[in-house]
């Protein structure tokens, strides 16, 4: 049985990619055509997979980062082991302003008593999370969540967030229409999802909305080689499909 749960998470950060792009296709096909011949579109009930790649990564010079893409190549090849993706919106998501740009995590928050770990860090929060506020059963579209912290209207258009399951581990989604919205601090989002729900949530659950994440795999026929240019020089690629 595939284990979705506790996979490690993919270092886009320290792999610095030019681009990303984020998708999910297969939400629906054609039934048919019309008397003009136009198709007639179909949802499907699970609403498609989620993709994402991120391509053009910057590895210049023999550094780490070509151990880390060794790793994942290791690790993934075959389409069999799973990692954790996240989508980087930091500077489009609903976050607050500090210190002079868009924050979805603050860092450095130290103990009760104002001291920080022995290397200097301390701790880490989200600025904006969510929290669902009725059950929803598997594959259901439609979610209830009260969000905190948001510095602008969340859903106005759609944004993506995640939500860490039991089972299916970390799946994203997002929201293709904001059915209603309760008129208080820290509001109920009452929304239509794209994917459905991969697995049933019981209120209370937490959504994060700061760099949400899903588990993933390579695609059929998809693989990380270890290659460069020249001295150490590389732009690799890498797609990533939706883990089942």
């Amino acid at each position: 049985m595939a284990v979705y749960i506790n996979q490690p998470m993919f270092p886009v950060d320290f792999l610095r990619p030019k681009q990303a792009r984020f998708d999910n296709p297969g939400s629906g096909f054609d039934g048919g055509v019309n008397g003009i011949g136009e198709p007639i579109s179909i949802e499907t009930s699970g609403g498609g997979i989620i993709t994402a790649t991120y391509s053009e990564m910057v590895l210049e010079g023999p550094d780490e980062r070509f151990e880390v893409l060794n790793w994942l190549g290791a690790r993934l090849n075959g389409g069999f082991r799973f990692i954790n993706v996240p989508v980087v919106n930091d500077k489009i998501g609903p976050f607050p302003v500090i210190r002079g740009t868009r924050r979805p995590i603050i860092t450095g928050i130290p103990h009760s008593d104002g001291s920080l770990f022995s290397d200097g860090s301390g701790y880490s929060q989200a600025t904006v999370y969510g929290e669902v506020t009725e059950d929803a059963a598997l594959n259901a579209g439609i979610l209830s969540m009260r969000v905190y912290g948001a510095a602008r209207g969340v859903f106005r258009w759609s944004d993506f967030f995640s939500i860490y399951h039991p089972t299916k581990g970390w799946r994203v989604y997002r929201s293709w229409e904001l059915i209603d919205k309760t008129e208080e601090d820290d509001p109920v989002y009452r929304l239509a999802l794209a994917p459905p729900l991969r697995e049933a949530v019981t209120a209370g659950t937490r959504v994060e909305l700061a760099r949400p994440r899903c588990v993933m795999k390579l695609p059929k026929g998809v693989t990380i080689p270890w290659e460069y240019s020249g001295w150490y020089s590389s732009r690799p690629t890498v797609q990533f499909t939706e883990a089942f």
